[in-house]
This record gives structure tokens, sequence and C-alpha cells, in this order.
């Protein structure tokens, strides 16, 4: 399997407004293979926990505008991983500190990367 269109476009929308809110390192991998409840997650950092509430805030603003409705968030208090379900797309956003210590890459490192349009601070380079 592969992620469907409507989960690549709402992946591209909620980088460009992470990447909006100077979110570093955006990364978006194909999981549906392995994973059957979702097709893409979308990985970002933050400097600090403030600026990883700001992206998380602007990622859920945008999408809402956009129709697209968040089924489940976590961590917005605390502003160091949060979590947003959106169903097709789950988009974690780090602090750069938790971004290393969990490295979802390496966990998800088989899994195809969705490449990002329109973003300045996107990798395509998946950490083995």
């Amino acid at each position: 399997m592969s992620a469907t269109p409507h989960s690549i476009e709402i992946a591209q929308l909620a980088a460009v407004a992470a990447d909006s809110k100077q979110a570093e390192n955006l990364v978006a991998l194909d999981v549906s293979g392995p994973l059957p409840l979702t097709d893409v997650f979308l990985l970002a950092s933050g400097r600090n926990e403030r600026n990883v509430t700001a992206i998380a805030e602007e990622i859920l603003d945008r999408l809402a505008e956009a129709g697209t409705k968040v089924i489940r968030r976590e961590g917005l208090a605390e502003g160091r991983w949060v979590l947003l379900d959106f169903g097709d797309l789950v988009v974690h956003v780090f602090h750069e500190e938790d971004r290393t210590y969990y490295s979802l890459e390496r966990l998800w490192k088989d899994c195809p990367v969705v490449p990002l349009t329109g973003v300045q601070n996107h990798s395509e380079d998946v950490v083995t």
C-alpha cells in the first residue's frame, strides 16, 4: 500500500503551516504499509516549548481552515512532544531534545519519504 493522495495533500499543507512557524527538520514518512491506522507521519522540531506549541497550533488552524478536523491531540500544554491525529495524517512536533531521544526516523527508517514542496526546513534524509 501507499499513502493516498488526500493524506499526502494534508501532510503538505501541515508542513507548510509548520514551516511558517520556523519548524526545523520537516520529514514526512509514508507509514501506510506497516500501519493500517494512518498513511503519513509528519515529523517536525521546534527550538523550545513555545515554538513547539506555536507550530502545533498553526497546523491545527490551517488544517481546520481546509476542512480537516483533528481527531485527537496530546502534549499541547507541555510543548515537548505534541501529537496531532488527523486520521490519515499523524503529526509529531517535537522539542529538539525529545526528537533526538525518541528518534522516530530510525524506528520508521524502512518507510518511504514523502517529498515536501514549498518548505525550507525539510529533510529528505532519514536517519539510519
